[in-house]
This record gives C-alpha cells, sequence and structure tokens, in this order.
C-alpha cells in the first residue's frame, strides 16, 4: 500500500523527491497546490476506496508524504 501510496504521490507532484523527503512540506516545497491536493484526494479515492473530503482536513494534517500514508492508513 506504502510504495502504491508514494507512486501517487509522486506522479501528483512530479516529482521522486518525494519518496526520499517524506517530511518535506509539500505546499511550501512548491510541489503540491490546490488543485493537485484535490487530484492526490481523487487518486487516493480511486485507488484505494478512501473518501477524504477536502473540507474534513486542515492543509496542515496532510502536507508531508509521511501524513498523507498515516491518514490513509488510518482509513483502512
Amino acid at each position: 500500500m506504502e510504495e502504491k501510496l508514494l507512486d501517487i504521490i509522486a506522479e501528483v507532484c512530479d516529482s521522486d523527491d518525494v519518496r526520499a523527503e517524506r517530511d518535506v512540506d509539500l505546499f511550501a516545497a512548491g510541489l503540491l497546490d490546490s488543485m493537485g491536493a484535490i487530484d492526490l484526494l481523487v487518486e487516493i479515492e480511486d485507488e484505494f476506496g478512501v473518501v477524504i473530503a477536502p473540507t474534513e482536513l486542515e492543509r496542515e494534517d496532510m502536507n508531508t508524504v509521511n501524513k498523507i500514508i498515516a491518514r490513509v492508513q488510518e482509513r483502512l
């Protein structure tokens, strides 16, 4: 699950750096923006069946790779 999620995040962020730098703030680093975050949530729902509404969490709750993985694991 984690590897597939890393693939999705890397694709949405258009960077493989996310695999090594899992605690970098994706928004501050310019790797993710609001539209990218929506794309990411849609991809997560499509792949894992996990629904995370954009209004459900603050940006800080899903701004790093490790936080995204943790949120998805909580809901599986």
